[in-house]
């Protein structure tokens, strides 16, 4: 009777272990995870904002050569207004794209950073308090640093976006 008790404990112990060691391998992996998405949010932002503006750059000079010539030629029949007033219509409608692109893709960094940082939360958190820093010490699992931005970072200030 005994020894099936001894093996109950035993038992239960080893779940324990293997359940604990799990538990931490999915903490630092999704920590890991987390800590790539920003890699990609910023290598989102330093690729496609370039483009992007260059893309309106373009479209707005393109825009405003091709209604000047369109305007000087149907002046006398349609009058210019009503063509400047698409062109501006137009070129509004890509700088206001362009506007929100660059708020949505500063919001994705933003989600990505702080994803992270509920990541590394959880698994420092798990590492430091009982019994988990038993089986944390025991497998060498170590704390991960939070995501924090430097003072003078390059990344801590946003795109600049000129024309």
């Amino acid at each position: 009777m005994i020894l099936y008790i001894i093996l109950g404990i035993i038992a239960v112990l080893v779940l324990w272990l293997v359940f604990g060691y799990n538990s931490f391998i999915t903490l630092r992996n999704r920590a890991q995870e987390a800590w790539a998405d920003i890699d990609v949010q910023l290598k989102r932002r330093y690729d496609l904002i370039p483009n992007l503006v260059n893309t309106v750059k373009g479209y707005a000079t393109h825009e405003s050569s091709a209604f000047e010539k369109v305007t000087e030629a149907r002046a006398a029949a349609m009058g210019a207004k009503t063509i400047g007033e698409h062109a501006t219509t137009e070129a509004n409608v890509n700088f206001l794209e362009l506007q929100r692109e660059l708020s949505d893709t500063e919001n994705k960094i933003q989600a990505s950073r702080r994803f992270y940082n509920g990541n590394v939360r959880e698994l420092n958190t798990g590492i430091q308090a009982f019994p988990g820093n038993l089986i944390a010490s025991m497998f060498n699992f170590s704390q991960m640093e939070f995501y924090q931005l430097e003072e003078g970072s390059i990344e801590k200030n946003t795109v600049e976006v000129k024309f």
